[in-house]
């Protein structure tokens, strides 16, 4: 290991050895000790002085003898330390946030969006920001989405965001179009999601797509017809407190998730149906069989028909990965 790379105690590797050996060797002084270390003595020296800064030595006398600090209180000192300096990296990074938008106007054209707005260009972009508005959303996020469905590669990509924006305490409040929720895996997901804080409402007269985080940045598609032609963000502009006022009212005229009708209520005419012989097999076999070619032989199936039957069933339960299709089928007594 290089004498400068930090030991498990947050200090270089040569500072470790040097406070080890004053714990060996307490009162000793620091004359001839570079010999012993096989060091100059002005890093020695250097290293001695830092160790007495932190608090981990001190000199006594006026011999300048020289003492170590009790382990469990130097260690508690380190520790000290090194949360200060993280928290202080901490604020260094989140006041530097406002570098991305700077950076992000380099990929343009290279003059500042009017007024606060810019333009996305093509899903991946619109993708990457979302990403990162939620990612750092630290209060609400409002959303209008009248999709009818969402296919599992998009539950699959959403769910961690949401559920980990709901974990850090941010609100979540969505308007969905009433059609989704004929959607089983849909139905399933939005039902999660409210299950975990989320609240939900459904309509079935709107067009709109909006997205507003911590009522600073909103997001609109350009056609929101067509979302793949892009989308402008808007920061802390009237343009944002506009669409604040048209999520309200959306908001206040939607129904709440959970009424009579809507699947994820538990109406059992709504409900999604039970699997069939074969399928609870299936899931059984989810659960105790470790690998695919196992599964079908135990149900006489060949292996293709094993795991169409497993995509099926994820996709009815709107789970990301067998396991959590596991889960949901047990959650409703399928299981």
């Amino acid at each position: 290991m290089d004498e400068n790379e930090m030991s498990v105690f947050g200090v270089a590797e040569a500072e470790e050895e040097l406070y080890r050996h004053f714990l060996r060797n307490p009162g000793t002084r620091a004359e001839g000790l570079h010999l012993l270390l096989g060091s100059r003595p002005r890093e020695t020296r250097a290293r001695i002085a830092r160790l007495q800064e932190l608090g981990l030595l001190h000199a006594e006398d006026t011999e300048r003898r020289i003492f170590p600090a009790d382990p469990e209180a130097a260690l508690a000192r380190l520790v000290d330390v090194r949360l200060h300096a993280l928290h202080q990296e901490l604020q260094r990074v989140t006041r530097s946030r406002h570098v991305i938008d700077g950076l992000r106007a380099e990929q343009g054209a290279g003059t500042p969006p009017p007024q606060g707005i810019e333009q996305l260009e093509g899903l991946a972009q619109i993708r990457d920001r979302i990403d990162d508005l939620a990612f750092f959303a630290r209060n609400e996020i409002l959303s209008v989405e009248p999709y009818t469905r969402l296919s599992a590669e998009n539950i699959a990509r959403s769910r961690p965001l949401d559920l980990r924006c709901l974990r850090r305490g941010v609100r979540i409040r969505n308007v969905v179009s009433d059609v989704a929720l004929q959607d089983p895996p849909t139905a399933a997901y939005l039902r999660e999601l409210a299950e975990h804080g989320a609240a939900i409402r459904v309509t079935a007269d709107t067009t709109e797509r909006l997205l507003v985080y911590d009522r600073r940045t909103a997001l609109v598609p350009l056609d929101p017809r067509d979302t793949s032609r892009g989308a402008l963000l808007a920061h802390r502009s009237g343009l944002v407190s506009n669409i604040i006022s048209l999520f309200e009212r959306i908001w206040d005229q939607a129904d709440e998730l959970g009424r009579a009708g809507d699947p994820a209520g538990g109406g059992e005419e709504c409900a999604a149906p039970a699997p069939s012989g074969i399928e609870r097999r299936v899931l059984v076999s989810m659960c105790t069989a470790g690998k695919d070619e196992a599964g079908a032989r135990e149900l006489g199936v060949s292996v293709r028909t094993y795991r169409r039957h497993v995509a099926d069933l994820m996709q009815t339960l709107g789970a990301a990965s067998r396991a959590q299709a596991a889960l949901l089928a047990r959650e409703r007594g399928w299981i």
